[in-house]
């Protein structure tokens, strides 16, 4: 019985690896950005083997990731895949980190913003920015964890409130790039744990949407679709944007430009065997095709923005 036990699970886990083989996101004619909160890697002794699979089939240009734990074991993994290195803001805890391709990015800068002791109610985990070359242009990243939790309901008058702390984190992230980055190629990334949808008077995130001549959350109709589409499908939830300034909105409307949660459990048979294995947050990945852009597309409405919303094998996926 113990034999048949162990057949049983070997050729399951040869099944996964099979499946994870079929996963794709990035190609060699666009820049590819992939948030992925892998909730305090590793989760147990399958993880590393499972995230260096998955990182190296996406091939994303740059990989923004959140709660990492084990320094050392990820950059273990990332010495594993060709071309890509990593960088943690310190040696001894990572929280948030960068893996990108060197063959693709050319890296100029990498530090944190708001370290000093008065921003730690805003911003618990210091963002991480990236700032790089690809194709001879520069673009800036800005990696993110927002203070998670609340009850739902943005408490203006209580500075410890969680919503009002994700909202002073999006006011100086917004102050930080509006002083230092107006005319650069800008993409704010993270794990930012609250919703785009909430009405206004509890909307965190709301002068960054209200600002549309100058920023777009390119998952808007990721958050207004469909459940099954979105980045945290325990609540379910969708916590996980892409946020990019007025530089790249012609960009973002080429035909190949597309934004997706990619369903890595679509390829582990089940959401159980990815969250027990890997994380409770799927990654959630921008594409950005520099094709000729008709002129008469680079001003955005944000209501009416068509987003290609597609799994990682770039099929489309229909929302709601």
């Amino acid at each position: 019985m113990r034999k048949i036990l162990l057949a049983i699970l070997l050729n399951t886990q040869i099944i996964y690896a099979q499946n994870l083989n079929n996963l794709s996101f990035g190609s060699d004619s666009t820049f590819e950005v992939v948030s992925w909160n892998i909730e305090w890697f590793p989760k147990n002794n399958s993880t590393a083997n499972y995230v260096g699979t998955i990182l190296s089939n996406m091939s994303s240009d740059v990989y923004a990731l959140q709660e990492i734990d084990d320094t050392t074991l990820l950059k273990q993994v990332v010495s594993n895949i060709p071309g890509y290195e990593c960088y943690f803001s310190s040696t001894y805890y990572g929280g948030l980190t960068y893996v990108y391709n060197i063959n693709t990015v050319q890296i100029n800068a990498k530090y944190e913003i708001y370290t000093a002791q008065p921003f730690w109610n805003a911003f618990p985990r210091s963002p991480q920015v990236l700032d790089l070359n690809f194709n001879g242009d520069n673009y800036i990243i800005i990696n993110n964890h927002f203070k998670c939790c609340g009850d739902g309901t943005l408490d203006i008058n209580n500075t410890n409130d969680e919503e009002n702390r994700r909202l002073q984190a999006s006011t100086l992230l917004k102050e930080y790039i509006d002083n230092n980055f107006s005319n650069k190629k800008v993409i704010i990334v993270g794990d930012l744990n609250d919703e785009l949808t909430d009405p206004i008077t509890n909307n965190v995130f709301q002068e960054f949407i209200s600002d549309n001549g100058n920023y777009l959350f390119t998952d808007i109709q990721i958050a207004q679709g469909s459940s099954t589409n979105w980045s945290y499908p325990t609540w379910p939830s969708h916590l996980d944007h892409i946020l990019i300034t007025n530089e790249l909105f012609s960009d973002f409307q080429n035909p190949n430009s597309n934004v997706a949660v990619v369903r890595v459990d679509d390829y582990m048979n089940s959401w159980n065997n990815y969250e027990n294995n890997i994380s409770d947050h799927r990654p959630v990945g921008l594409k950005l095709d520099f094709g000729n852009t008709n002129p008469t597309s680079e001003v955005i409405n944000n209501e009416k923005k068509i987003i290609s919303v597609v799994d990682a094998l770039g099929r489309d996926v229909e929302t709601d």
